[in-house]
């Protein structure tokens, strides 16, 4: 028998309102798993066991009286530290931080609380969301559940790393450069970084989006359908349609699908042999059922991915630089090291060019998806690396070597997503990213979908606990 915790939100949604299962006996059966798992995983820097049990109440009662919120009332879920709830200290995964609670709640988890749905709590990140590991100052580390000894990537670590131990069915993640994508590939689950824009976020910045992390399309779909609700805080938000994402996710007509697929990028590190095959297998599978397959050059080059480094080194330099020595020995030396080794001399010129090379990288990205509904690729590039490591190179002069199938849809807007489609010879999950035009979130759901049907018999979730 399937363990509560375990269930996914939309089959949690049918118990509710046939009131074959109750919010808040979910709710005590997902607390039990995070306690039972948490001294070997450490995904969690906030559990909020009293507001989590008082939200699931009103849920039930709600669903008594058959006025639920919405259909995910009373559905547990977790929320990225750096995502503002109110009440709570937003760190950042670092101790130096101002731990005042914050006043009020951000766009996502308002709409969380508007939906009904039950915040666990809020999952950790590495220092600034700046690597791509569960490492952190402030937290420590957050180890895969599929393997311990192994890392389940960030920024958005402890979700990716909260669903696969079955921590409930939601949970949301934030990505500028893959931090949404990445976890979901190593952790074996569905994540989608949507068209910027979409969800709102506050504050908002170049890139940056929040998305779902969930073990089924299905659930990341119903989750968009909340989260994508308007908010006036983002100036950069979408106009809001209405749309449903969780609509028709079994109707999607392959036949005639124009899909490119792409299996290496000039630039960065190339994918492992066993990811590569997965992308090849999921091509063959969607041409199998009448889509119309191609191979795709890569367009990511070095100058674009130095270019995204020396941004990204440039915005996170100021931060860094202003700390004292004593607030630089409590955060992790790599991050010291990566955000000052060579931007404290940057020039100005030396800034411009930087981001004009993101701009031709955002060219490139939407360039390489013209003729073609959508395009395939790796999503990671090493299967999985050591959990103590601060990335696959686990060197701060090559920090972000790893991104090159991830950074680009951040800086053209596009909706990726990571779908499990296998495991490697360990039984390790490898996941594939199918990218979609700008503003096509459905598009790429409904393929994610398809994609779920078509792909080997899984593996069972991991018991750490």
């Amino acid at each position: 028998m399937t363990h509560l915790a375990d269930l996914t939100a939309a089959a949690l949604s049918k118990a509710y309102a046939d009131k074959t299962l109750s919010p808040v006996e979910v709710t005590r059966a997902v607390l039990a798993r995070i306690e039972a798992c948490e001294p070997a995983i450490n995904a969690m820097y906030i559990v909020s066991s009293d507001a989590a049990l008082a939200a699931a109440q009103a849920a039930e009662a709600r669903w008594a009286k058959g006025a639920p919120l919405s259909a995910l009332d009373g559905v547990p879920v977790t929320v990225k530290e750096n995502i503002g709830t109110k009440g709570d200290p937003a760190p950042i995964g670092v101790p130096i931080a101002d731990m005042t609670p914050r006043a009020e709640d951000t766009p996502v988890p308002a709409r969380l609380r508007e939906a009904g749905c039950v915040i666990l709590g809020k999952t950790t990140m590495p220092d600034y969301g700046m690597m791509s590991s569960g490492l952190s100052s402030l937290h420590g580390v957050t180890r895969n559940p599929w393997d311990l000894s192994k890392n389940p990537a960030g920024s958005s670590s402890g979700a990716g790393a909260a669903a696969a131990a079955g921590y409930g069915p939601l949970h949301i993640g934030t990505d500028i450069g893959g931090s949404i994508r990445l976890p979901a590939a190593h952790c074996g689950l569905f994540g989608l970084k949507p068209s910027y824009g979409r969800v709102p976020i506050h504050p908002p910045f170049l890139g940056r989006v929040a998305g779902p992390m969930t073990r089924t399309v299905e659930d990341g779909a119903l989750l968009m359908n909340v989260i994508s609700r308007p908010d006036p805080r983002d100036y950069a938000s979408l106009p809001h349609d209405g749309q449903d994402f969780s609509t028709d996710l079994g109707g999607l007509d392959l036949k005639g699908l124009k899909v490119g697929f792409i299996t290496a990028m000039p630039a960065g590190l190339p994918a492992d042999p066993a990811i590569v095959a997965a992308v090849e297998a999921a091509a063959a599978a969607l041409a199998a059922e009448g889509a119309i397959v191609t191979p795709v050059e890569g367009y990511l080059t070095e100058a674009m991915l130095d270019g995204i480094c020396r941004f990204f080194e440039a915005r996170s330099h100021g931060d860094v630089a202003r700390l004292s020595a004593a607030e630089k020995a409590r955060i992790l030396p790599y991050i010291v090291e990566w955000a000052t080794w060579r931007a404290g001399a940057f020039t100005g010129e030396d800034v411009m060019s930087g981001f004009l090379a993101v701009q031709a990288m955002r060219e490139a990205a939407t360039k390489a998806i013209q003729g073609f509904d959508v395009l395939l690729s790796p999503c990671t590039c090493p299967v999985n690396y050591a959990a103590e490591a601060h990335s696959p190179t686990d060197d701060a002069h090559r920090a972000l070597e790893h991104i090159p199938f991830t950074v680009a849809q951040n800086f053209s807007e596009q909706p990726a997503a990571s779908v499990n489609w296998g495991c490697d010879g360990t039984g390790f999950p490898i996941g594939v990213q199918v990218t979609g035009h700008r503003f096509d979130d459905a598009g790429v759901i409904r393929l994610c979908a398809a994609m779920e049907t078509l792909r080997p018999e899984q593996r069972d979730w991991p018991v750490v606990a």
